[in-house]
């Protein structure tokens, strides 16, 4: 878990490479976004998640991935978790076998790694970024990284980033 464009789903792919299956939060809130047919902007789906959060409780998207996660039948990288909501949701549905690992890098790189993303709900403006931290922070992201079991800066080298991913997972999973 991490804050936006912190080299999230770099990890997850690192995961996938060693064969660990990856659910992504995201993907589920905007495939939920698309059947409610919101707009795939970065605003629109970030007032849906919020609608949701509001609705459901602060929890729900977690929940929506719970039934996901229990098909795999196997360990699993859960991208995307933003809150201890989340955090609490995961660990009460699986006890000591949900491992947090939070992932930072420095503001002004994540804001690069965010202009060159290619995604529908992506940030198009510095001031787009800060009104999603702001939104993330709501929501509990830095809580959450704060009570991570271990945290992995991303601030240098892609390669080096993979190399402790990888470090990390084989010794975890």
């Amino acid at each position: 878990m991490g804050k936006q464009c912190s080299g999230k789903s770099e990890a997850a792919k690192v995961g996938r490479a060693l064969g660990i299956p990856v659910v992504t939060m995201g993907d589920v809130v905007r495939d939920e976004a698309r059947k409610q047919k919101i707009p795939m902007t970065s605003e629109d789906v970030g007032r849906f998640a919020d609608e949701l959060r509001r609705k459901y409780g602060e929890d729900i998207i977690a929940r929506l991935c719970i039934p996901i996660i229990r098909d795999i039948s196997s360990s699993v990288i859960i991208d995307g978790i933003r809150s201890m909501a989340e955090v609490e949701r995961f660990k009460k549905e699986f006890g000591e076998d949900f491992i947090l690992i939070g992932i930072d890098a420095d503001e002004k790189l994540r804001y690069e790694r965010a202009k060159k993303r290619n995604r529908a709900d992506e940030i198009r403006s510095f001031e787009e970024f800060l009104k999603r931290e702001e939104r993330e922070k709501k929501w509990g992201v830095e809580e959450a990284l704060n009570n991570a079991n271990i945290i992995i800066e991303n601030n240098r080298t892609l390669e080096e980033f993979r190399n402790k991913i990888r470090e990390v997972l084989e010794k975890w999973m």
